[in-house]
């Protein structure tokens, strides 16, 4: 039993369920980060939380989880070429922690996707690009333009 110091529901809004993201572009921050021990205990991940800043979405939240240490290689390479990606959105080329990444305004590119364990819809950020690019930076799975090359959507 716990005593909930005469709380009164007629005092206080109901929380509301969301429904995931609707698939699109977001302006938004990154406003927490934090590593994280994996399921195994075997690495660590990197978690990302992003707050949408405009739009009829403002407020909310979307995570993404960066498996920068695991004992697969492949995964950590996917890790870092997204946090390449979300440094160059942001323009920290080379942060010493992860809360310089924070409150910098970046556009994320948000998809939809079934949950393996529940089968529920979530939202999964597929790509990054500096405010204002007009389209989300590959992340994972596109190879990124070359220096000095223009990007795929002027070619």
């Amino acid at each position: 039993m716990a005593n909930l110091n005469n709380f009164d529901a007629n005092q206080v809004d109901p929380s509301v369920g969301f429904d995931p993201l609707p698939a699109g572009k977001y302006l938004a921050v990154i406003t927490e980060s934090e590593m994280k021990p994996t399921k195994t205990g075997q690495g660590q991940f990197l978690q990302l939380t992003f707050q949408v800043l405009e739009g009829p979405q403002k407020g909310r939240l979307v995570w993404s989880r960066l498996n920068l240490e695991n004992g697969n290689p492949t995964t950590v390479k996917l890790a870092r070429a997204e946090l390449s990606a979300i440094c160059r959105a942001v323009g920290v080329m080379a942060p010493k922690d992860s809360v310089e990444l924070h409150n910098i305004p970046l556009e994320i590119s948000v998809g939809c996707k079934k949950r393996q364990d529940t089968g529920d819809i979530t939202n999964v950020v597929k790509g990054y690009a500096r405010k204002g690019a007009g389209g989300a930076a590959p992340s994972v799975g596109r190879p990124a333009a070359g220096a000095g090359s223009p990007p795929p959507w002027k070619r």
